[in-house]
């Protein structure tokens, strides 16, 4: 070895403990120079220790995404609510929550049902469609579950492949996942059913957390109810 380059390590050996790849090629030769009747237990140890960090930064990695994934979530959220709150008529907040709102979620196709025993083709319903529409009781129930004997959750996340184009309309063909909300519209008023969908499979995936869709869900349950008593 050159005086310079000795110097040089001599001067700052922990450049040399912080090169994995050098560490590793100074561990090899020691190996190699004691021979292969010997084992060394000393870079066993070693080799787990390391294979133990490289887990331990790959999990610190996952958390801080998972971190930063749910803030976004977490003002996403808080941006679509505070649009909500800003309308002043009912109209307007239906028109808000099918742009503003389903552009501030990233959903391609946002449906508001409210069950009623009221016809579909009232002109006042079909003025505010295709964000709203009206279902024969039991729809939303049905919807969620998709008939299935099943609990009925407040919030269901699933993919799919045949979006319901009595919903969707058009856009049905090419969404492949939905959220559904379950809103609970009061007493002595039956549900409503808000359904998101995009054209993106992951979107909505059932292994996802729902408490920030429960949260949106709430807020907009109240906003129904406080339009629906005016």
């Amino acid at each position: 070895m050159d005086t310079e380059t000795r110097d040089k390590i001599i001067a700052e050996p922990e450049v040399l403990l912080d090169d994995k790849e050098l560490m590793r090629a100074l561990v090899a030769a020691n190996e190699r120079a004691m021979g292969h009747n010997i084992i060394d237990l000393r870079g066993i140890a070693m080799e787990r220790l390391e294979s133990r960090l490289d887990r331990l930064e790959d999990t610190h990695r996952s958390v801080i995404a998972a971190a930063y994934e749910n803030l976004a979530g977490t003002n996403q959220i808080h941006r679509a609510v505070l649009r909500l709150l800003d309308a002043t008529r009912f109209d307007s907040f239906l028109r808000d929550l099918s742009t503003d709102v389903a552009d501030v979620l990233r959903v391609d196709a946002m449906r508001l049902v409210l069950e009623t025993r009221a016809e579909d083709g009232d002109p006042a319903v079909r003025k505010l469609q295709p964000i709203l529409s009206l279902g024969e009781p039991g729809f939303v129930d049905s919807y969620i579950t998709r008939g299935r004997q099943l609990p009925v959750r407040a919030v269901t996340l699933r993919q799919v492949q045949d979006a319901d184009p009595g919903l969707y309309g058009d856009m049905a063909a090419d969404l492949r996942s939905e959220a559904c909300l379950r809103l609970d519209l009061g007493d002595g008023r039956l549900p409503g059913l808000l359904a998101l969908a995009s054209e993106d499979p992951h979107r909505f995936a059932p292994q996802q957390g729902t408490d920030l869709l429960a949260f949106f869900g709430g807020v907009l349950e109240r906003s129904l109810r406080r339009w629906l008593d005016g």
